[in-house]
């Protein structure tokens, strides 16, 4: 038995696989923490998880910044945010290992850089964890969305290595916080992130198929590439009987949602709503902040603030939505076809990933209107071949699935044993 420390950082979409990884470590054996934002502790609690809330960094306000969501604008103040957290981060771990002792293992994503500040301090070991294929940022298979994709894609392999392990961006907007706290613990501190930090030699996770992301060869060597995780706590929060009573009273609808941190959708789902009318198409609108719904819904449309999309998804007809990961693999589960609106981060690669596999098409945020968005949604309901991949695509998704128990064999065979301090 080992003691492990979970470190996730972001909405629910990033969130949810670490309270999966959380939930079969336990049925392991394993004690486990996780440590985020106050938001978070009751999913991480039901699903039977130690949690330390910690001081958010502005991560609340960073959501309710519509600059959030435009591309590079966003990673500017994603990467901001990742340094503010660092001290809380820290905090919060130290509080922990007052009360449990020190971890054998740390699980994080790129973006925690107190994760690897306490490897360098403590010489625990790190697992980084990467949800999407973006996250790797190869030279091989350039993703869509970054600064400049389209010419880096233009040039040869070897030029793009370059410039790809010498230009970080947005490596400056978290930097000064890295160096302060690196001070403040006695670590040296990076010469650079992306080059230095940003997958840990230990170990890298990459929790998407192969089919959905093929391996390339500048990916780390120590990984291990597993499936997606599908964890949305349906068991802990099924459907309500209110949106139960709407699925069972007519035709599947067309699921909206831009996402559980988007604090920006009013005119999203105004369109959304005379998408419905105009082809005559139910419809179930998902968002946690209910306020940016048109008021007087028809009785063939209905809002609601959570809904677990393996339960709704399977009642449904299309998915129109942001593009994020774990939203993405629920729909290849359910064999829907996909209509991603993407705005920024991960999402404009994982939009061309679903056109070149002929399941979903993707748009914009910044053309979403009725005219532009009316053929790509009907194409959706309409297009049998589409209907036809996506249904292949899930076939595919339920035959591949490595075993839970690989998965955790790899995780514990980088854990260190229970120690204190």
């Amino acid at each position: 038995m080992g003691r492990i420390v979970l470190l996730p950082h972001g909405t629910a979409g990033d969130v949810l696989p670490y309270i999966f990884l959380g939930r079969h470590l336990i049925a392991r054996g394993h004690q486990v923490t996780m440590i985020w934002i106050e938001s978070f502790r009751a999913a991480a609690e039901r699903a039977g998880l130690r949690y330390v809330a910690m001081a958010d960094g502005g991560f609340e306000d960073l959501l309710r910044d519509p600059r959030l969501w435009q591309p590079h604008e966003g990673l500017k103040l994603g990467f901001a945010c990742a340094g503010r957290c660092v001290e809380p981060c820290l905090t919060a771990f130290f509080e922990d290992v007052a009360r449990n002792g020190m971890p054998g293992l740390l699980v994080a994503p790129h973006a925690n850089f107190a994760a690897r500040l306490l490897r360098e301090k403590f010489s625990i070991p790190l697992i980084s964890v990467v949800l999407y294929p973006m996250a790797f940022v190869s030279a091989h298979e350039v993703p869509g969305g970054i600064l400049a994709a389209f010419w880096l894609r233009l040039l040869p392999v070897f030029l793009r290595k370059w410039i790809l392990s010498n230009v970080a961006p947005y490596d400056q907007f978290a930097m000064p916080y890295v160096r302060e706290s690196c001070r403040i613990h006695g670590v040296p501190p990076p010469r650079n992130l992306h080059r230095a930090w940003w997958h840990s030699p230990d170990g890298a996770l990459a929790l998407f198929p192969a089919w959905y992301g093929r391996p390339q060869p500048d990916w780390p060597t120590n990984h291990l590439q597993w499936d997606f995780p599908l964890e949305d706590l349906s068991a802990e929060k099924p459907l309500s009987p209110e949106l139960s009573t709407f699925l069972d009273a007519g035709e599947k609808p067309v699921v909206f949602t831009l996402g559980t941190g988007n604090h920006h959708a009013r005119q999203f789902f105004a369109t959304a709503l005379e998408l419905c009318s105009r082809l005559g198409c139910r419809g179930v609108f998902v968002t946690r902040d209910l306020s940016q719904i048109p008021e007087n819904l028809p009785a063939s449309v209905i809002a609601v603030s959570y809904a677990p999309f393996s339960a709704l998804l399977q009642m449904s007809r299309v998915f129109v939505h942001h593009g994020g990961i774990g939203t993405l693999a629920q729909c290849f589960k359910a064999g829907l076809p996909q209509l991603i609106v993407h705005m920024a981060f991960d999402q404009p690669d994982n939009a061309e990933r679903l056109e070149r596999m002929g399941v979903g098409l993707g748009i914009s945020i910044r053309k979403f209107d009725v005219k532009r968005a009316l053929p790509l949604l009907r194409r959706c309901l309409e297009d049998a071949g589409m209907r036809q991949s996506a249904a292949d695509y899930t076939g595919r998704l339920m035959r591949s699935r490595t075993s839970v128990g690989t998965l955790m064999e790899w995780i514990e065979h980088r854990m260190q044993p229970l120690q204190t301090l």
